[in-house]
């Protein structure tokens, strides 16, 4: 059974950082494309960031400069650092996972977790 666990969602000031975690059990993050999506209330879901088998990261341009996802593949975990938070970056924050890129830009990856939430106060 796949099961990908976010945590370290919560709040922060605008400007702070947070990093938020993904742990997976059932598959390797080593051998699958990785991302975080997040999604507030009222606006469509946005795929943020996502690192592929190889470690190569793609980030959307609302968090380029800003937001680091990495994986550690010994421990089996994706991480989002994430820093200079805005208002705007408050979101439900999902880890998701698949075996190809593609399913992760495309919005449909196989592998879902149930989300952290992470709010920045102006």
């Amino acid at each position: 059974q796949v099961q990908l666990v976010e945590s370290g969602g919560g709040l922060v000031q605008a400007g702070g950082s947070l990093r938020i975690s993904c742990a997976a059990s059932g598959i390797a993050v080593s051998v699958n494309a990785m991302g975080w999506y997040r999604q507030a209330p009222e606006k469509q879901r946005e795929l943020v960031a996502r690192i592929s088998r190889g470690g190569n990261t793609n980030y959307a341009e609302s968090v380029k400069d800003r937001f680091t996802i990495s994986k550690d593949n010994g421990k089996n975990t994706v991480y989002l650092q994430m820093t200079s938070l805005r208002a705007e970056d408050t979101a439900f924050y999902y880890c998701a996972a698949d075996a190809m890129t593609g399913a992760l830009v495309a919005g449909t990856p196989r592998y879902w977790g149930q989300g952290t939430q992470v709010t920045v106060s102006s």
